[in-house]
């Protein structure tokens, strides 16, 4: 009987067209199983091993944890012994979602936001200077500097986006004095504040004070800030009560990160603040995307040998209504312009006008409906506000999928395609932020951070010292499988099924996880031969490390490779399901009784056939048969 511990032990397979395989697999060890499509390798490798690993472990996890995860069935084989906790790693995209990047993929984006949070310097946008800390007389000569008569509440944020129901703090504040909270953007009474649901994130402030800026308020003002900042860890809000038209409504004071000169403000630097995929990270414009859809005007006007009376105003050219086509011959009218020119004719400052409005400028128009007929002057928008007021102002969801069709994406203009807030981009490190850090392809990243630490203080160094080996870890594995040329702020959407597979196997092997069985769906589909012995250089990797891999494999290069190889067959579907041939490469190769459907006896006669392919075209062309006329 095999040893548990070092073999995985398959009695009575028969999922799908498995004949009651019984199979011996080495543990720690790279096995391929091959075999002709449809032999029964995947019905043994996912539908059995894999399944029934998985399964395993999902039971071992609390009903709490297991109502999250889908329970695979149990698949039909009479026992498996020696099984580990198993992953699969297919070759697929990774995620198609917007937000995912090869750093989030990877998870060295979330070490580098740990290290900016930590060790990152803060530098105001406005000057260039670092930010310092802001002292309380600061504080009071910028309240004082309101006008005169303004009414303010100072508020401490006690809560900014953390989930919880907060009863006990509510009860703490009443114990303190406090008689007013802002809850979610609304005041009340702490007595009465309403109940909180602790699954959803909340924004509490504490009303300090309520004041009138006039003269000699600075000692109350010093006294009401200074319990603000003990309250909220540094943190102040001066609320208007009167919110001005123009200008800002709320001031933030910071203990900790403000301009001395601009007033610049910070409110906290924590990991979060460099998360595009968290309200307090990501860019308000973009919501963290990096990018907008914005009407294009190529899309707009899609032929340019068209003319208006053809149809050249794509959107305007699809509707019944009249009024689209008597608003064009006003313009017309108005600038001199002829509907039958094509538009690459057209006068640019007319196509201008006509795409983006006139501005201040006042036209006639005249419109006629059936007998009405009404005149009006009034200036024109633009054909492109049009199409963006339509969609901002419309609840019809067919109506947005029409005006979609002439939008593209565009880099945000606010951003730049960063994705975070200024906030976040003001803290930088070795003078990059950390936008600029992930847009580096991962070799220029690579030597950024190892040449990183001679630019550290001694205290920084300390503080990030692990946080630089775990990211300087994983950018090395990713060098090691090839992929040196990508960088780490790039969509995980654009990535090919070899890339998106080389990178999960490089982040397993960052994780340095031991005792697992890795199950891989024939991963060298579509890669060149180079990166195909990359591949195989980290499924080595994952196996000295002390894991399991297991490969569904035709590569010769990669089944030569393999410690152990199982050959499913002899045929496909019902003339499959059985173990034909198992050992390692050499041993099956030096047996004399390998079987005729045997992988290595099909290689043997391709191999042949291949070389007396070579022989007979090199006799074709040394007699002249092989040279075209």
């Amino acid at each position: 009987m095999s040893d548990p511990l070092k073999f995985i032990r398959v009695i009575g397979a028969r999922e799908h067209n498995l004949r009651g395989v019984n199979v011996d697999i080495p543990r720690d060890k790279l096995v391929v199983i091959t075999g002709l499509s449809g032999s029964g390798k995947s019905s043994l490798a996912f539908d059995t091993i894999y399944a029934e690993g998985q399964r395993r472990y999902v039971e071992s996890l609390s009903a709490y944890a297991r109502q999250f995860l889908e329970l695979m069935s149990k698949p039909d084989v009479e026992s498996i012994e020696g099984l580990s906790p198993a992953i699969s790693i297919e070759q697929k995209t990774t995620s198609r979602n917007p937000r995912s990047t090869v750093g989030t993929v990877t998870e060295i984006y979330d070490y580098m936001r740990l290290l900016w949070a930590r060790i990152g310097v803060p530098y105001s946008p406005a000057t260039g200077l670092p930010i310092e800390s802001q002292t309380i007389s600061q504080m009071v000569d910028i309240l004082m500097a309101l006008p005169e008569g303004t009414r303010l509440y100072l508020l401490a944020p006690i809560v900014r986006g953390r989930k919880g129901e907060f009863r006990k703090e509510f009860a703490d504040l009443m114990k303190q004095g406090f008689a007013r909270l802002k809850v979610n953007g609304e005041f009340y009474a702490i007595e009465d504040a309403p109940e909180l649901d602790k699954k959803y994130k909340h924004n509490i402030d504490v009303v300090v004070d309520r004041l009138v800026i006039r003269e000699g308020l600075e000692s109350r003002l010093a006294d009401s800030l200074e319990t603000a900042l003990r309250l909220a860890d540094g943190l102040a809000v001066a609320e208007m009560a009167d919110p001005p038209k123009d200008g800002e409504d709320r001031l933030l004071f910071s203990e900790k990160f403000a301009c001395p000169v601009s007033g610049f403000t910070i409110a906290e630097i924590e990991p979060r603040l460099f998360s595009f995929n968290n309200p307090f990270g990501a860019c308000p414009s973009c919501d963290g995307l990096g990018q907008r859809l914005e009407f294009d005007a190529a899309l707009v006007v899609p032929d340019e040998e068209k003319t208006l009376e053809k149809g050249a105003i794509k959107p305007w050219s699809s509707g019944t209504s009249r009024m689209y086509r008597q608003t064009l011959e006003a313009l017309c009218r108005h600038y001199g312009a002829d509907m039958n020119v094509p538009w690459y004719d057209l006068d640019e400052t007319f196509r201008q006008k006509l795409l983006y409005g006139t501005g201040k400028e006042v036209l006639r128009f005249v419109y006629t409906e059936g007998k009405r007929k009404f005149e009006t002057e009034k200036t024109f928008e633009g054909v492109v506000p049009n199409l963006e007021r339509r969609w901002r102002e419309t609840d019809s969801s067919w109506v947005r999928d029409e005006l979609g069709k002439y939008q593209s994406a565009a880099p945000c203009p606010a951003c730049h395609a960063k994705r975070l807030k200024p906030e976040a981009l003001a803290v930088k490190l070795g003078g990059l932020d950390i936008s600029e850090a992930t847009a580096k392809s991962i070799a220029e990243a690579n030597d950024w951070f190892l040449a990183l630490e001679d630019t550290l203080t001694d205290k920084q160094k300390s503080i990030g010292e692990r946080v630089l080996k775990e990211i300087r870890e994983r950018l090395s594995f990713l060098n090691k499988v090839g992929l040196d040329y990508l960088s780490l702020s790039r969509s995980s959407g654009t990535l090919s099924g070899g890339e998106s597979q080389r990178i999960r196997l490089a982040s397993q092997i960052g994780s340095g996880l031991t005792g697992v069985l890795y199950v891989l769906d024939e991963p060298s589909i579509g890669l060149h031969q180079r990166d195909n012995a990359r591949l195989l250089e980290t499924l080595k990797n994952l196996r000295d490390l002390g894991n399991s891999v297991l490969v569904v494999e035709h590569d010769e290069e990669a089944i030569l490779t393999a410690d152990h190889v199982i050959d499913m067959g002899p045929l496909a579907g019902v003339h499959g399901g059985e173990v034909v041939a198992q050992g390692t490469p050499a041993k099956i190769l030096k047996s004399k009784k390998i079987p005729d459907r045997s992988v290595f006896k099909r290689q043997e006669i391709c191999t042949r056939s291949r070389q007396t392919a070579r022989t007979q075209s090199a006799q074709d062309i040394a007699s002249g048969r092989g040279v075209r006329q």
